[in-house]
């Protein structure tokens, strides 16, 4: 499991990046991540990024994956991780995280997801998935597109778009075969079941034009978590709910309500 860390603050926040796929960045993108998480690093905070676990056995699940990360957080962070971010297929993972070892989790974060996947979205990312690992770069960038730009209006700007976005997955660290376990597990992803199983206070943090994670999906899982705070973005759909700083805000918002953090000089 490939891993960065920013900062050596007393508590750790442990973000899971979105799928199919995980990566930590690099270049641009990068320095994107450091300034969101300037925020964290004020309040006292050692942010953690966490990959999948590379070459991943076919048949791997997302409970399998959340397993890799309770390891992960037992040999490396200490024993507990005291905020863990779950964002997009990093939240599918943070579920059965919180779910099945309470032991090293303190607080929960969900970011653009849910319990359960539309049906839309599990069809663009599994194809997303599919064409990187078959190295059709640019069939996965238009695919890619539609989570942009969705709806037939957008179709011929998306294929003249989608090539350039593809060309990024060029290179990628994410080797073929986890792509497709990734795909695969999503395939069969239903984690309404656990939701009774989770303790730890959860932050369940939406856009109500969310095609990934509908509004009916956010309030059924917000419904079965014991302890759960929701946060909805009205007109905001997947990317722009994770993109924006808003999220940060909120985030630690909702953290400091619970425990006042102190700020590092």
């Amino acid at each position: 499991m490939a891993f960065a860390v920013l900062g050596t603050g007393p508590r750790s926040i442990l973000f899971l990046p979105g799928g199919p796929g995980s990566e930590i960045s690099r270049g641009l993108m990068a320095e994107m991540e450091r300034r969101h998480a300037r925020a964290y690093l004020e309040r006292g905070y050692a942010v953690w990024t966490v990959t999948r676990r590379r070459h991943m056995e076919p048949g791997t699940t997302v409970a399998d994956m959340a397993a890799d990360h309770a390891s992960f957080i037992r040999e490396v962070m200490g024993g507990q991780a005291d905020v863990v971010v779950g964002q997009s297929y990093g939240g599918l993972v943070a579920l059965f995280l919180a779910a099945d070892h309470p032991e090293v989790v303190g607080r929960v974060v969900l970011a653009g997801a849910a319990a359960k996947i539309s049906e839309w979205g599990r069809d663009v990312d599994i194809r997303w998935a599919e064409l990187r690992a078959a190295g059709r770069h640019s069939r996965a960038g238009v695919a890619m597109m539609e989570v942009m730009l969705p709806g037939s209006r957008w179709e011929l700007l998306r294929r003249i778009v989608g090539p350039v976005a593809g060309a990024a997955f060029r290179r990628s660290r994410t080797p073929a075969g986890d792509l497709l376990v990734e795909a695969d597990a999503e395939r069969g992803f239903d984690g309404r079941a656990v939701l009774g199983r989770i303790t730890a206070p959860v932050l369940l943090v939406c856009g109500d034009a969310d095609r990934f994670f509908p509004p009916d999906a956010v309030r059924e899982t917000a419904g079965g978590i014991n302890d759960c705070t929701t946060v909805t973005y009205p007109g905001l759909g997947h990317v722009r709910t994770l993109s924006g700083s808003r999220l940060q805000r909120d985030v630690l918002t909702w953290l400091e309500a619970a425990t006042p953090h102190p700020s590092v000089p």
